[in-house]
């Protein structure tokens, strides 16, 4: 071996010993605040790994009980001895002398650990509580012997009435067991609170394990070998029944991640396909190419979110086109950039929804008007392209810009007129009613 590699392995040997006591310093002087000064760890002397750490030192002494501790110990056996042996020999004095000995010895060993157990038993609410219910009491206690009921007549010396003591002493027994009952009804109602936190706790991770579930079997389901689904009947009805069955088991915010999905993955949006091959045609910028007249959409939300509560949910830049959402709860949710063209809203609640930039129709809004049964859109000139706002609620609506305003207020009746932020002066009722 040479010699290199032994003056190698020795530096390696000190620099991990250093680094041992290095750290070893750290952690000593992160854990205990008590120590001041660590000489030996601080000057990056090794230590041998058989001695003990200052910290086990620490709580070795801290478990081993103190000087003091045995010596009032020993007192206190002490005074129980000389005092069984004043009772032995009809000894008063000693038996009186060592009795108070072994109550304050006793005493004195109980002090320091009482506060311990007094912060450990009673929890911080109920403490001042169980302090004023004692001064109530001994305040009560006091009157009544102070008061001139017990003072003997033309004497000013207390006489007790120990009939009333006993009379006082059964009441607040009996305000004892009521306490009691409450803490005990209290006791139970956190309980209840807790099991309910934690019951709406796993059904929330219950319920994002099945919508993943569901994220990953459309996925697969959706892409194959060509990229995206092809125009196939049965895929795209097993693709809706999926979205049908989960959609309607979750609660508003799954349904809002869900909408999330669908509108990002494209799976809503009409697209442009092959007719002969039924394969997606690609727009020449990385995505898809759209088609609002003859698109076929991998999932058709038909009547899905009909009366669906979507209230205070993020909806920005879904794709909620042609969507039943009759009498659907959408207060208070978040709608920019949100295509709304062609989605029954009959009856739908939107006070207080964010609606900067939601396309609401296509074409302008003077010859823009809603969806018919009969007619097919025209996306140049809007006609038929969109929303039914009838008897909606607009009240508080957010950022409504003067376009989508002036179609609100030509197509939502005469009762939704009122709610609409603004005003409708000047529009005309194209609804007619």
């Amino acid at each position: 071996m040479s010699k290199e590699s032994n003056s190698s392995e020795a530096n390696q040997a000190r620099s991990s010993s250093q680094e041992n006591s290095n750290g070893a310093s750290a952690t000593l002087l992160e854990d205990s605040s008590d120590v001041k000064s660590v000489p030996n760890i601080v000057s990056g002397k090794a230590q041998q790994s058989d001695s003990p750490t200052l910290v086990d030192t620490q709580k070795a002494a801290q478990q081993q009980p103190g000087p003091d501790s045995r010596g009032a110990s020993l007192l206190t056996l002490g005074a129980v001895a000389v005092m069984i042996l004043g009772l032995a020999i009809d000894n008063v004095w000693l038996g009186y002398v060592s009795a108070i000995a072994a109550m304050a010895t006793a005493i004195r060993m109980m002090w320091p650990s009482w506060g311990k157990v007094w912060t450990t038993l009673i929890p911080p609410v109920w403490r001042s509580l169980v302090i004023a219910c004692f001064g109530l009491i001994a305040g009560m206690v006091g009157l009544l012997m102070l008061s001139g009921a017990n003072a003997q007549p033309g004497t000013r010396n207390i006489k007790i009435n120990w009939e009333a003591i006993g009379a006082l002493g059964e009441i607040i027994g009996a305000l004892g067991q009521i306490l009691i009952a409450v803490i005990a009804v209290y006791v139970a109602w956190r309980q209840y609170v807790i099991s309910k936190d934690l019951t709406i706790q796993q059904n929330r991770i219950t319920q994002q394990q099945t919508i993943d579930a569901y994220f990953q079997g459309v996925s697969d389901l959706a892409m194959d070998e060509q990229g995206f689904l092809e125009d196939w009947p049965q895929e795209r009805a097993i693709a809706e029944g999926r979205t049908a069955a989960i959609i309607r088991s979750v609660d508003a915010e799954g349904k809002a991640k869900i909408l999330r999905f669908l509108s990002q993955s494209r799976l809503v949006s009409p697209i442009k396909r092959d007719r002969q091959l039924g394969r997606p045609i690609l727009d020449g910028n990385g995505g898809y190419a759209e088609d609002r007249e003859h698109g076929i959409r991998v999932i058709d939300l038909g009547v899905m979110l009909a009366g669906a509560n979507l209230e205070n949910m993020d909806l920005r830049w879904t794709d909620l086109s042609d969507a039943n959402l009759v009498r659907a709860n959408l207060s208070g949710s978040d709608l920019v950039k949100a295509n709304l063209s062609r989605t029954i809203l009959y009856e739908a609640n939107l006070s207080g929804a964010d609606m900067k930039g939601t396309r609401l129709f296509y074409g302008t809004a003077e010859e823009a008007s809603p969806r018919s049964r009969t007619k097919m859109g025209n996306y140049d000139t809007g006609a038929c392209t969109g929303a039914v706002l009838e008897n909606a609620n607009f009240i508080n609506v957010k950022r409504l810009s003067e376009e989508q305003r002036y179609y609100c207020c030509s197509w939502c009746g005469e009762k939704s007129r009122n709610t609409i932020p603004g005003g409708c002066e000047g529009i005309p009722n194209k609804l007619g009613r």
